[in-house]
């Protein structure tokens, strides 16, 4: 299943302080968040609180800091390991630069669905990824979900690879994404997510490429005009804590942990499936333009120099055991 595992100073204090009368004191640990109140990750978030309270009989109550409160995903992860931040729900947009062995999650057209996504995610390969995260001075929950991710642009209609030539597309701050986004013709702009409404409303980058999910709830529709279902890459999450929380924890409290990490693994991805089913609809009616017949095989090639970089680095050990899983 989903897993493994992290108080700063303040939920240390609220811990120790004590409450007149009783012997729990209740301690608010802030879970962080780049998306809006609502989303997807905020399901989940909300799902994994309601869940502790319920196990700890509301010893810890979780505060949701959504739509970036606390910085870009980098910020937060980065908060996780001095013990400014207790949790976490991230995508692996910058999760590589901080244990290199989960890049190959990002590669394009990887996973041919969402069942076997998850099925490897939640076995022993995702285990050892998770493991790799927390080798890195994190403590990593579980694995979660984003969806397959498409491109917008208020350009032009993106019909197939050569209609990329020459446009700023925002990507998440990950070296895969650059390198596919490249190698297909497009100009790739790292940027945090917390910054990148304000960007196309300026016609500082041409488009950016997101699931379904977060497309509808960032209101995307309101600086795009084209959406192309390239699903070019499928986008897990992921819940980390920090350590300093995990190391303050009884192996009790752990487990607590874990179940809702589980909880809000099982209600993201719930929250997904509806986005998924209703997302195109609903952006049509904003008035996007919407592609879905997409030639997916002259994407793969036009991405495909992806692959042999990311080889190259890091050899194909675990790439092929994913693709293994799949056949």
């Amino acid at each position: 299943m989903f897993r493994f595992r992290t108080i700063t100073a303040a939920a240390v204090f609220a811990m120790s302080a004590g409450v007149a009368g009783s012997a729990l004191a209740q301690t608010t640990l802030n879970f962080a968040h780049t998306t809006a109140q609502g989303s997807h990750y905020s399901v989940g978030v909300q799902a994994f609180g309601e869940k502790l309270a319920e196990l700890s009989d509301g010893k810890f109550e979780i505060r949701e800091q959504a739509a970036g409160a606390l910085g870009g995903e980098r910020d937060m992860i980065e908060g996780l390991q001095i013990g400014s931040v207790e949790l976490v729900y991230s995508s692996t947009g910058p999760l590589g630069n901080f244990a290199p062995e989960t890049l190959v999650l990002d590669l394009p057209f990887l996973f041919k669905d969402y069942a076997a996504a998850r099925s490897i995610l939640d076995g022993e390969i995702g285990d050892e990824l998770l493991e790799a995260v927390n080798a890195q001075g994190l403590v990593a929950l579980a694995w979660s979900e984003n969806g397959f991710r498409h491109i917008t642009n208020s350009s032009r209609a993106i019909d197939a690879p050569e209609d990329l030539n020459g446009l700023k597309i925002r990507t998440m701050e990950n070296s895969v994404h650059m390198e596919a986004f490249s190698a297909a013709g497009a100009s790739p702009t790292p940027m945090a997510f917390p910054e990148v409404f304000a960007a196309l409303q300026q016609r500082v980058i041409d488009g950016q490429e997101n699931p379904i999910p977060i497309i509808t709830s960032a209101n995307m529709w309101e600086v795009q005009d084209h959406l192309t279902l390239t699903g070019h890459v499928y986008s897990p999450a992921i819940i980390i804590a920090s350590p300093s929380l995990w190391d303050s924890l009884s192996d009790e409290e752990k487990a607590w942990f874990e179940e809702a990490a589980d909880t809000a693994v099982a209600a993201t991805r719930a929250k997904v499936e509806e986005d998924e089913q209703t997302g195109v609809a609903m952006l049509r009616e904003r008035g996007m333009e919407v592609i879905e017949e997409v030639d997916q095989a002259a994407f793969r090639e036009a991405v495909s120099p992806a692959y042999d970089t990311f080889v190259g680095q890091y050899g194909d050990e675990m790439l092929k055991r994913i693709q293994a899983a799949q056949e």
